[in-house]
């Protein structure tokens, strides 16, 4: 069995490409095929990507990281980075293109977070937080207020500096994760 097989769109240059992003051969007790981990890197934070890097090489898990800018990725059959054109929202939509059920998003970006839920598949916050089908729209109505907010020209700020605390809750959440839904190597 080979793995899936995703068409990256248009590449910066105008031309397309195509990249491998699944890890052949494995599967869950379910029957399912392995988790595989999709990464909104534009805004992944370095330390987090670090931590993604480690899980990726010891579970063997499928693990591309998506962005509309060159990201290095260490040597490694199983981690892979994706450019997409420059835009908004492009490597938003490139992940949800490819996503498949029981993947796993990671992401910042609210609104993706909620597509990547409503196509059954999972999405945690580089700060740990799971977003699930109970607490994303709430995530969303925060974040649209928000919106609102900065359009009226209130000044609120971005996001605070990520923390040790907050690394460690990622990297415990992203373990949890693993554990309970990707494949034995």
């Amino acid at each position: 069995m080979t793995g899936q097989v995703c068409d990256g769109g248009g590449a910066p240059d105008g031309g397309s490409f195509t990249i491998s992003v699944a890890v052949a051969a494995e599967f869950r007790d379910d029957g399912g095929m392995a988790l595989k981990i999709w990464v909104d890197a534009d805004a992944c934070p370095v330390a987090v990507r670090e931590i993604l890097f480690r899980a990726a090489q010891r579970r063997g898990v499928a693990l591309t990281l998506v962005a509309n800018q060159p990201i290095r990725v260490p040597p490694s059959p199983h981690i892979r980075s994706m450019q997409v054109a420059a835009g908004f929202d492009v490597a938003d939509h490139e992940i949800v293109r490819c996503l498949e059920p029981g993947d796993l998003v990671i992401t910042a970006d609210i609104p993706l977070a909620a597509e990547a839920i409503e196509g059954g598949a999972h999405a945690l916050s580089p700060r740990g937080e799971l977003y699930t089908k109970e607490n994303i729209g709430s995530r969303l109505n925060m974040r649209d207020f928000m919106d609102t907010m900065r359009a009226s020209g209130i000044a609120t700020g971005g996001p605070p500096a990520l923390t040790a605390k907050d690394r460690q809750a990622f990297a415990n959440h992203l373990d949890r994760l693993l554990t309970r839904f990707s494949a034995p190597k």
